[in-house]
Protein backbone atom coordinates (compact mmCIF):
# COMPACT_ATOMS: atom_id res chain seq x y z
CA UNK A 1 0.00 0.00 0.00
CA UNK A 2 1.20 3.52 -0.67
CA UNK A 3 2.10 5.67 2.50
CA UNK A 4 -0.46 7.97 2.91
CA UNK A 5 1.42 9.95 5.51
CA UNK A 6 5.29 11.33 6.29
CA UNK A 7 6.79 9.87 9.30
CA UNK A 8 9.22 11.57 11.21
CA UNK A 9 11.22 10.52 14.29
CA UNK A 10 11.76 13.45 17.05
CA UNK A 11 15.50 13.49 18.24
CA UNK A 12 13.81 11.91 21.62
CA UNK A 13 12.69 9.18 20.20
CA UNK A 14 15.31 8.80 18.36
CA UNK A 15 17.03 8.77 21.84
CA UNK A 16 14.37 5.99 23.01
CA UNK A 17 14.86 3.82 20.18
CA UNK A 18 18.67 3.66 21.04
CA UNK A 19 17.31 2.02 24.14
CA UNK A 20 15.21 -0.50 23.45
CA UNK A 21 15.97 -4.35 23.22
CA UNK A 22 17.02 -5.98 20.17
CA UNK A 23 13.65 -7.88 20.17
CA UNK A 24 11.41 -5.38 20.54
CA UNK A 25 13.31 -3.04 18.12
CA UNK A 26 11.74 -4.83 14.81
CA UNK A 27 8.09 -4.92 16.45
CA UNK A 28 8.67 -1.26 16.99
CA UNK A 29 9.75 -0.51 13.31
CA UNK A 30 6.92 -2.04 12.08
CA UNK A 31 4.58 -0.54 13.78
CA UNK A 32 6.12 3.16 13.10
CA UNK A 33 6.30 2.47 9.34
CA UNK A 34 2.33 1.46 9.89
CA UNK A 35 2.25 4.87 10.69
CA UNK A 36 2.44 6.40 7.32
CA UNK A 37 -0.16 4.02 5.39
CA UNK A 38 -2.53 4.96 8.33
CA UNK A 39 -2.22 6.42 11.68
CA UNK A 40 -5.30 5.86 13.30
CA UNK A 41 -5.38 2.24 12.73
CA UNK A 42 -7.37 -0.10 15.10
CA UNK A 43 -5.87 -0.19 18.25
CA UNK A 44 -4.59 3.81 18.44
CA UNK A 45 -5.67 5.98 20.56
CA UNK A 46 -6.47 9.98 21.23
CA UNK A 47 -4.67 11.16 24.29
CA UNK A 48 -7.11 13.17 25.89
CA UNK A 49 -6.70 16.78 26.66
CA UNK A 50 -4.72 17.13 23.32
CA UNK A 51 -5.98 18.05 19.85
CA UNK A 52 -3.33 15.97 17.81
CA UNK A 53 -1.53 13.40 19.78
CA UNK A 54 -2.50 9.80 19.75
CA UNK A 55 -0.54 6.60 21.21
CA UNK A 56 -0.12 3.13 19.80
CA UNK A 57 0.38 -0.08 21.63
CA UNK A 58 3.24 -2.30 20.80
CA UNK A 59 3.86 -4.99 23.75
CA UNK A 60 4.65 -3.39 27.26
CA UNK A 61 5.55 -0.33 24.85
CA UNK A 62 3.92 3.23 24.20
CA UNK A 63 4.44 5.20 20.84
CA UNK A 64 3.43 8.24 21.43
CA UNK A 65 2.88 10.20 18.23
CA UNK A 66 0.95 13.58 16.95
CA UNK A 67 -0.82 13.33 13.58
CA UNK A 68 -0.80 17.04 10.86
CA UNK A 69 -3.68 16.10 8.85
CA UNK A 70 -3.05 19.57 6.64
CA UNK A 71 0.81 18.10 5.63
CA UNK A 72 0.07 14.82 6.04
CA UNK A 73 2.96 14.48 8.46
CA UNK A 74 2.94 11.88 11.34
CA UNK A 75 6.02 12.80 14.34
CA UNK A 76 6.90 10.45 16.26
CA UNK A 77 7.61 11.81 19.97
CA UNK A 78 8.60 9.09 21.79
CA UNK A 79 8.56 5.53 22.90
CA UNK A 80 8.22 4.45 26.15
CA UNK A 81 7.25 1.97 28.69
CA UNK A 82 4.08 2.00 29.59
CA UNK A 83 4.59 3.06 33.25
CA UNK A 84 6.56 5.86 32.28
CA UNK A 85 4.74 7.14 28.82
CA UNK A 86 2.16 8.22 30.51
CA UNK A 87 3.79 10.05 33.38
CA UNK A 88 6.11 11.86 30.49
CA UNK A 89 2.72 12.66 29.13
CA UNK A 90 1.18 14.35 32.22
CA UNK A 91 3.84 16.60 32.91
CA UNK A 92 3.89 17.83 29.29
CA UNK A 93 0.13 18.87 29.55
CA UNK A 94 0.50 20.29 32.78
CA UNK A 95 3.68 22.43 32.41
CA UNK A 96 3.82 22.32 28.50
CA UNK A 97 6.20 25.47 29.34
CA UNK A 98 8.82 23.61 30.17
CA UNK A 99 8.62 20.41 28.24
CA UNK A 100 11.32 20.51 25.66
CA UNK A 101 11.73 16.79 25.18
CA UNK A 102 10.74 13.63 27.61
Amino acid sequence: MTPKYEVYIERSAERDIKKLPADTLQRIATAIRALAINPRSHGSLKLKGSKSDWRIRVGSYRILYEIDDQRHRVSVMAIKPRNIAYRAILYCLLFSHLCIAF
